[in-house]
Formats: structure tokens, sequence, C-alpha cells
């Protein structure tokens, strides 16, 4: 497994198959998926977890090559104890598959310690040291844990939209000049030493 990033209690590194019983703790659970867009299904049980898991990396090679090596999704681990506590993504958004959505989930008993915001930070700032120009987050009205999330990341909101997903829904707009500078260290970074990095912790009050 490849670790893309960590963070002062995070590391961000590909799914393997042997995470699927983490990831339905997370897809599994309708408090995470009744959020999701587009509109999901929560997912049943193990085996049906491995098969959506497949699909990701399916859905990841219509990409445009200009813009493949931005996207993805990953695990979302706590370093003391290789526990996955949450997912991100980075993807393309309809219908012109031109900008860039981040997302997060979060494992429900996870919520509320900050772990949203530091891993969500963190992938944000990788993504612009690859030179993308802005992310995007998409918010169900009503879903108040991701748009407070997405304020403390320092993501403007920017009107309400059916433009992605068929379906209305809160845009939070971030650009580099939004984010701390302080810079997440990838595992292929020369100044990462031995592999790691720190970004601060975030408290997240409300999940």
């Amino acid at each position: 497994m490849t670790t893309l990033l960590t963070t002062e209690r995070l590391l961000v590194r590909d799914w393997a198959d042997s995470d699927a019983p983490a990831a339905l703790a997370i897809f599994g659970d309708e408090r995470v998926s009744r959020w999701l867009t587009p509109d999901v299904e929560t997912v049943p049980d193990v085996e049906a977890m491995r098969e959506r898991m497949r699909s990701w990396s399916e859905d990841e090679d219509g990409v445009d090559a200009e813009l493949e090596r931005f996207v993805g999704r990953w695990a979302l681990v706590r370093s003391e104890d290789q526990v996955v506590v949450g997912a991100l993504v980075l993807r393309t958004m309809p219908p012109h598959d031109e900008d860039i959505e981040i997302a997060w989930q979060l494992v429900p008993e996870h919520w509320g310690r900050g772990y949203a915001s530091e891993g969500a930070r963190a992938l944000a700032q990788w993504a612009f040291d690859q030179s993308v120009s802005e992310l995007f987050a998409v918010v169900k009205p009503g879903n108040e844990r991701a748009a407070w999330i997405a304020k403390r990341l320092g993501m403007e909101w920017v009107g309400e939209t059916e433009k992605y997903y068929e379906q209305t829904l809160l845009v939070y707009r971030l650009r580099p000049g939004d984010l701390p500078r302080e810079r997440a260290l990838t595992r292929r970074d020369p100044e990462a030493g031995a592999g790691t990095g720190s970004i601060p912790a975030v408290g997240d009050s409300p999940g």
C-alpha cells in the first residue's frame, strides 16, 4: 500500500482489499451514506463493500489524463494504531469533469476528534502542491456537520446549484491562499526524511 502523505496524527494511504470491514463501518452506516453525493445505497455487507471498492478503481479509469494524477480515493488511518477512521476523495464532478471535488467521510464513532479537518486540510494542501488551482466541496442541505468542516477548512460558500449530480447542493470553494502554509510531506518528498510530516491537528467540535 502506498502512503500519500502523513499528518500529526494520521496517514493517508491507498485502500487495500483487507480494509473492506473498516470501509463498511463508514459506507455501511446510514448516518454517513444518507449524505453522500451522488446518492448511493448504504452498503449492506463486507462482500458488497469489496465490490464497491473495486468500482472506485473503474471509475477513475475514465478520468482525463490531465487530471488523472490529482484524483483518487484513500483511507484515512490513525498513525498510532493503524485504525481506519475515515475516507478521503479527490474526483472530478459532472457534467464536464473539470471541477475537482474534495470529500471526506468518517466512521461515526470517530466524529468530534478533528480527524476530518486534519486529513482534508492535508489532502487539499497536497493537491495545491500538485498545481490544482481550486477545489470544491458539495454538501446536501441539512448536513450541518459537513458544512461546518468545509468552513473550518477555510472554504468559501459560493451558493446553491443543481449543476452537480442533478440535485440541489451547497457549494464551497477552496483556493491555495485559503490554507495555512504548513505543507504535508509525502512519502516521495525528499524533505520527508523517514517519511513523516506534520500538519497541526484541528478540532472538529460538531464531528
